[in-house]
C-alpha cells in the first residue's frame, strides 16, 4: 500500500494498469513472479493484492476515484505520505473511522473462526482460498482414512470406480472389472482405456498403512504385464512410494503411473468419489462498466 501511495503522491489521475507496473518495476518482479496465483489459480497474486490494496485505500478516505478506472490521492493520503513510514498496512488504517466501519461490515459478513491466516497480512480472497484449502486438506486425510480402514476388496472396487469418474471407460458395467483373486497374476483390476475398448490398463491397488511400497514391489507389477502382454498399468496405494520405485517407473519402457495414499485422497475429493458437496460459494466483483455512463 505505501508504494500505491507514493505512486500517486503527485496528485495526477492514474490508472490501475499503471500503479501495476510502475509498483512491478519498483519491486523487481521477474515474470514468473508476476506469473504467481493465488491458491485457487484462478487470479493472479500481485495483481490481487494490488487490486486489494486499492480498495483498502479508498476505503480508509486515503484515495478517492473520481473516474471509473482512475484513482487520485486525498489530503489524508498525503498526510499519512508525510510522516515518512516505513510500512502503511491495514493496523495503521484502523485509525481512520471510516475504514474500521468497513471492516466490520466485513467481519458482520464471515465466520472469522474459520479463518487462521493474520487477516492484516492478506488479501479477503487469499484468506478464502486459504480457508478452502485448509478445509480440502482435511477431508483428503479423512478420506484416506477411512480407505485404509475398508476391506482389500472394497478398495479394488473404489479404484476401479475411481478411474471411471476420471473418464476412463465409460460407464462402470462396461469400462472395469475387479480381478484380485488368487491366481490373477498380481493383477488387481482391469479397465478399458477407453468407450471403445482400444487398450486396457491394469491396476495394482495396495491398501497398506505405514509400509513403503519399493522397488521391487513395482517391479514385480511391471513383470504381471508383461505375462498379459500389456503396456500400461496403474500402481495405486493408500501409503507411499520410495525413490527407487519412481526412479524404476521412469526407466522402462511401459506406461506405469505410480499413485500414492496423498494422490489418492486429492483425486477422491477431485472427481467426487466418498465425498458430497454441501455447500457451494460464488465469488463475485464489482461490475465497473455497470456503472459507466459513457
Amino acid at each position: 500500500m505505501l508504494p500505491l501511495l507514493r505512486f500517486l503522491a503527485d496528485g495526477a489521475d492514474r490508472s490501475v494498469r499503471e500503479a501495476r507496473e510502475h509498483i512491478a518495476s519498483e519491486f523487481e518482479l521477474t515474470e514468473t513472479e508476476l506469473r504467481e496465483t493465488v491458491p485457487s489459480g484462478k487470479k493472479g497474486l500481485f495483481a490481487d493484492r494490488l487490486s486489494w490494496a486499492t480498495t483498502f485505500l479508498k476505503q480508509a478516505g486515503l484515495l478517492e476515484s473520481p473516474k471509473r478506472g482512475l484513482y487520485r490521492i486525498t489530503a489524508r493520503g498525503r498526510e499519512v505520505l508525510g510522516r515518512n513510514l516505513t510500512r502503511v498496512d491495514n493496523k495503521l488504517l484502523e485509525e481512520f473511522p471510516e475504514f474500521r466501519e468497513f471492516r466490520a461490515r466485513s467481519a458482520a459478513r464471515a465466520d472469522n473462526s474459520v479463518v487462521e491466516v493474520d487477516a492484516s497480512e492478506v488479501t479477503p480472497d487469499e484468506n478464502l482460498d486459504a480457508a478452502y484449502l485448509r478445509l480440502r486438506a482435511a477431508i483428503e486425510t479423512e478420506l484416506l482414512q477411512h480407505v485404509k480402514s475398508a476391506s482389500p476388496e472394497f478398495f479394488e472396487r473404489l479404484v476401479v470406480q475411481l478411474l471411471v469418474r476420471m473418464g476412463y471407460g465409460g460407464t462402470l458395467e462396461d469400462a472395469g472389472k475387479a480381478v484380485g483373486r488368487a491366481g490373477d497374476g498380481g493383477i488387481d483390476g482391469i479397465i478399458k482405456e477407453d468407450r471403445l475398448g482400444l487398450d486396457v490398463i491394469h491396476i495394482q491397488a495396495k491398501r497398506w498403512d505405514n509400509r513403503t511400497i519399493g522397488r521391487p514391489d513395482v517391479q514385480a507389477f511391471a513383470g504381471s504385464l508383461d505375462g498379459v502382454r500389456a503396456k500400461k498399468g496403474i500402481f495405486i496405494t493408500t501409503s507411499s512410494f520410495s525413490t527407487d520405485a519412481q526412479a524404476f517407473v521412469e526407466r522402462i519402457d511401459k506406461r506405469i503411473v505410480l499413485i500414492d495414499g496423498h494422490r489418492l485422497g486429492e483425486l477422491m475429493f477431485d472427481f467426487g468419489v466418498g465425498v458430497t458437496e454441501v455447500a457451494s460459494y460464488a465469488i463475485k466483483r464489482v461490475d465497473s462498466d455497470f456503472f459507466s455512463e459513457e
